[in-house]
């Protein structure tokens, strides 16, 4: 197999994790356009991401939050994003660089991103002395997927800060269809 001196997985990756970053730099802007809302799933362990202990405990590896109705401060940058969000009617701020999101749905329209880890075989690790110079890409641990989530890992739903009666957290929409990168390519 040829070797992938260019690295399109990574490309593809910084990609798509672009448009993440430029829907929610134009929320932050203009605010949610129509019935418009997001779930991003994230790695709460990773490098950079920024919760309160109290949320770390409750979801150790991955959270899911949904950008609808109650937050505030949406701040973006090229690295990341910031977001005020209230968990069980206590404020918090959430820092998420790009690099962390995992998943990114919009139930509005039916359309979502999963994005995989991409790391280096132990081989690739070893070879001319670990020094990274003239060494092989890595490959992909998994293809990146666009999909449509039924059910995130752990889905922290924010509640209002000055909850109505009657009023019930926004739920997952499922049956979303699945488009794939395969079906534009030439074959």
């Amino acid at each position: 197999m040829a070797i992938d001196h260019i690295r399109y997985d990574i490309l593809t990756q910084e990609a798509l994790r672009g448009v993440v970053q430029r829907v929610l730099a134009d929320v932050a802007k203009n605010g949610l356009p129509g019935e418009h809302h997001f779930y991003v799933s994230f790695d709460t362990r990773a490098e950079g991401v920024r919760v309160s202990p109290r949320m770390l405990a409750q979801y150790p590896e991955e959270m899911t939050i949904v950008l609808q109705h109650q937050f505030w401060d949406l701040a973006v940058t090229d690295a990341g994003f910031e977001v005020g969000l209230s968990f069980g009617g206590i404020p918090e701020r959430l820092v998420v660089p790009f690099a962390a999101v995992k998943g990114f749905f919009d139930p509005s329209v039916q359309f979502g991103l999963q994005f995989e880890e991409i790391t280096e075989t132990r081989e690739d690790a070893q070879e001319d002395g670990a020094t990274g110079k003239d060494r092989a890409p890595a490959p992909l641990a998994a293809e990146h997927k666009e999909v449509a989530p039924a059910a995130p890992a752990a889905l922290a739903v924010p509640t209002p800060a000055n909850p109505e009666p009657g009023d019930e957290p926004p739920k997952p929409a499922g049956g979303a269809d699945v488009v794939r990168l395969d079906r534009f390519r030439k074959k």
